[in-house]
């Protein structure tokens, strides 16, 4: 067994169990990528069990902080079944559900999710890569399905020195698959779409909006980064008379078109608009538009925390822009999904945008991401989704 050894200091936080060790951190020692690896401390104290990944700065990811355990086929195997069991627990409504969740886990670079009777999997990491074919046969066993999708196609693969990736692993078929959720049903292309096929985490936040929707009587509603329509289709359930839809992916906007028909809408409720988000709301104030209701879902600005400060830029301006079409008494659902924006950030970047705005509201809501997206009280960087329920005074 290979070892690597930290410098002086450097394993506080394995102490706390967290499992990321960075590359300043080894003071010697390695290994090829994804190779299981002892991780000491400079006296040589046993810390960890680590897939060490010698192109990257997150230099190994820590598997297990048991001395006694043995890093095999059966210890995927068992973790699989756990992570699994766990969400059998929860009340997911919904037939696409988030099975492994990396880091929180304890399969760091492994995301699994599943869609009915198919499995989506990436592998981001240098660890899992190496363990591919083992793992792949420990989630269909402990599903009891024959269906594995991969999407490893993520930009984080390029830190690890790792090609993308995409294709079946295990068993073959059609890519399309409808999704069923709180009674609405989405389709989507498990091969195309986003991430693996489509943004699970926000599921309970579809609902919630629907809920709002409907409360407060929302007729005109707002939905920008629309993607393939989840929020759409809420505002409609919700009972709003009309919904304008931004994105600028035309391909994602036809399919927000099909799961809007796929839920039996009326086309004639909707617009959907191929542009540019920050253009779009600076037309609508320039025509003295407003809504009801508004939903800010952007992508991830902000991987790291060295990239806070442009991303806090960006999110404070469609935050103040959208404040300002908003009607008094409206709704705003506002987001981060960047990691490298924590909570209390993002409560001062749009309490910020609502001074510039010359706009108040009350938080009637902090929202995260749904529980088959845990995060553990080892590794906090499991909470990358923010969000705030906004009522306009």
């Amino acid at each position: 067994m290979k070892v690597i050894r930290l410098r002086e200091g450097r394993e506080r936080s394995l102490l706390r169990r967290h499992p990321w060790i960075f590359d300043s951190a080894v003071a010697k020692g390695g290994a090829d990528p994804g190779e299981t690896v002892r991780v000491e401390a400079l006296d040589g104290r046993f810390l960890a069990w680590a897939a060490f990944s010698p192109a990257s700065r997150m230099r190994a990811r820590a598997w297990s902080f048991d001395e006694a355990d043995r890093i095999d086929a059966g210890f995927f195997a068992a973790r699989c079944r756990a992570a699994i069991a766990l969400r059998a627990r929860l009340a997911v409504a919904s037939d696409g559900v988030r099975l492994v969740h990396g880091e929180s886990d304890g399969l760091p670079g492994l995301i699994v999710d599943r869609y009915g009777d198919t499995l989506v999997a990436q592998f981001l990491s240098a660890g899992a890569e190496r363990w591919k074919p083992v793992l792949a046969d420990a989630l269909l066993q402990a599903t009891g399905l024959q269906r594995l999708y991969e999407r490893s196609d993520a930009s984080s693969r390029g830190l690890e020195g790792l090609p993308e990736t995409t294709g079946w692993l295990r068993g073959e078929g059609a890519t399309e698959i409808t999704l069923q959720e709180h009674g609405w049903r989405f389709g989507i292309d498990i091969a195309t779409g986003h991430k693996t096929g489509f943004y699970l985490d926000q599921r309970d936040s579809r609902a919630r909006f629907a809920d709002w929707v409907r409360r407060l009587g929302a007729r005109q509603v707002l939905n920008c980064y629309c993607y393939t329509g989840g929020f759409t289709v809420a505002a409609l359930a919700g009972g709003a008379a009309h919904v304008t839809s931004i994105d600028s992916s035309g391909p994602a906007l036809e399919r927000a078109r099909a799961n809007v028909a796929l839920n039996g809408f009326d086309a004639a409720r909707t617009e959907f608009v191929d542009a540019d988000v920050n253009v779009s709301l600076r037309r609508f104030g320039e025509a003295g538009r407003q809504f009801d209701a508004i939903v800010l879902d952007p992508p991830k600005l902000a991987p790291t925390v060295a990239h806070a400060e442009r991303a806090a830029r960006a999110y404070k301006d469609i935050n103040r822009l959208a404040l300002k079409l908003l009607a008094p008494g409206g709704l705003l659902f506002t987001y981060s999904c960047s990691g490298g924006i924590p909570g209390d950030l993002f409560h001062k970047i749009v309490a910020s945008a609502g001074t510039d705005a010359g706009v108040d509201g009350y938080i009637a809501e902090r929202l995260g991401a749904a529980p088959d997206h845990p995060m553990t009280l080892a590794f906090p960087e499991g909470e990358y989704l923010k969000g705030l329920v906004i009522v306009r005074k």
